[in-house]
């Protein structure tokens, strides 16, 4: 579902640009941005408000995918992967599932796009998850298989990727 890295060298960042300095590139820089996660994705929200009893909380980005009938929850963190990030894109996807997805709609997907990851570490994070997860530095492997078959393969991304990576370099 999500590609692995992600490549925002269109953004123009520094590597120590702070997350809203990353989001607000990503809003101006919008389609290539929606580009850069694959086909058939579209922008829902940037900082989407969520009131959860009073409580306020803000989803980095809202996407929808349109092939599969599904919002996508995008946090965004500057460094270096952390297990507890996980513990809010959780958080995000149930409240969306819950006060957004409507019943005809699929569940919805978590991204976590990070600076960087250690591998070992995002898959101990993401063992015990029931809510279908991705990490992606700037994976779908853990997400199940009805998720990984409707959004872009790994493949996929990585070629797009490259591609753009290309396109940066002349």
């Amino acid at each position: 579902m999500a590609k692995d890295p992600l490549i925002f060298d269109f953004l123009g960042l520094t590597e120590e640009a702070q997350e809203h300095a990353i989001e607000e590139a990503m809003t101006l820089r919008l389609s290539q941005t929606l580009a850069e996660f694959g086909a058939g994705f579209a922008f829902v929200g940037r900082r989407h408000h969520l009131d959860v009893d009073g409580d306020d909380f803000y989803v980095d980005l809202l996407l929808y995918h349109v092939p599969s009938d599904r919002y996508v929850v995008v946090e965004v963190k500057a460094g270096k992967f952390k297990p507890e990030h996980l513990g809010q894109l959780n958080f995000y996807v149930a409240a969306v599932n819950d006060m957004l997805r409507l019943p005809r709609q699929a569940p919805t997907v978590g991204i976590l796009v990070c600076g960087s990851k250690n591998d070992r570490t995002v898959r101990y994070a993401l063992e015990g998850s029931t809510q279908p997860l991705a990490d992606s530095s700037y994976t779908y492997d853990a997400l199940p298989q009805e998720e990984n078959t409707t959004l872009p393969s790994h493949e996929a991304i990585a070629a797009a990727l490259e591609v753009e990576g290309d396109l940066a370099g002349e």
